[in-house]
């Protein structure tokens, strides 16, 4: 799963998502996350196919919204999904949260099926904390690749990078700019400064310098896209990161009624 990717979270315009899109890929992402749940998968599809990109080039996650996990309904809303995005089959699948109709041994072995049937190359949850994870890996046949949560410099998530290291799980992390809040974070402002970047590209830099951790922050003008993927060309040094990691702040971004946490 390639390092950064693109959030289409709130793109929900269809000609903006679309171009948003084919933009990011012709730059070079080759990384896309949607969800059911966003309202623009059509869009999406749209974009890709209008890149000059091979859809075989393009990792495409897309995720089951809560009140389409028990088990028929994971798999009728999928192939809604697949149909939405002009593809036969998406490289990953999540479960966007442990709640609403969310069963693990009802909506998982859904999952499974899917993956038998070639529809989604990879299984993934999102928003899920230790305990829920122990109890997809034991259900699923297939692997459990992927985790998606809330993760950047004033949400740091030890606990769930060292699961994902210790199990070889990929932690994908989204709203990696904290919704704009990088940018008043005085040691990330330093940091930018020092390697004349922005605060945007340090927090994603820091991110992808873990291992099994991979950043997807939203964007749809053409220079935050960029900006973005500048990130790939940073390189924090030691100082940098203590810097980063001596940050004492716990904020989520992302807390509804029906987290898990």
């Amino acid at each position: 799963m390639p390092k950064l990717g693109l959030g289409t979270w709130q793109n929900t315009d269809a000609e903006t998502c679309a171009e948003s899109v084919a933009h990011a890929l012709d730059l070079g992402y080759r990384n896309v996350d949607t969800a059911q749940a966003y309202d623009n998968e059509e869009y999406v599809g749209e974009g890709i196919a209008a890149a000059n990109v091979d859809r075989e080039e393009v990792f495409l996650a897309t995720k089951v919204w809560i009140s389409n996990l028990a088990h028929d309904d994971v798999l009728a809303s999928t192939d809604e999904s697949l149909d939405k995005l002009g593809v036969d089959a998406v490289d990953l699948l999540y479960v966007h949260w442990p709640a609403g109709e969310y069963d693990a041994e009802e909506t998982l072995p859904a999952f499974d099926e899917l993956y038998d049937a070639g529809k989604i190359a990879r299984v993934g949850v999102s928003n899920f904390e230790p305990r829920h994870l122990d109890a997809a890996r034991e259900l699923l046949d297939a692997p459990l690749f992927a985790n998606q949560v809330e993760m950047h410099p004033l949400l740091q998530q030890d606990e769930l990078v060292d699961y994902a290291q210790e199990h070889d799980l990929t932690l994908v992390a989204y709203s990696p700019l904290a919704r704009g809040k990088v940018f008043e974070v005085d040691e990330l402002t330093e940091i930018a400064e020092k390697h004349g970047v922005s605060e945007a590209q340090v927090s994603l830099a820091w991110l992808m310098g873990k291992e099994n951790v991979v950043a997807i922050p939203k964007a749809s003008s053409d220079a935050h896209i960029e900006d973005n993927f500048d990130a790939l060309d940073l390189e924090l040094d030691d100082e940098d990161v203590a810097k980063i990691e001596s940050i004492d702040r716990e904020q989520r971004q992302v807390d509804p009624d029906f987290a898990p946490w």
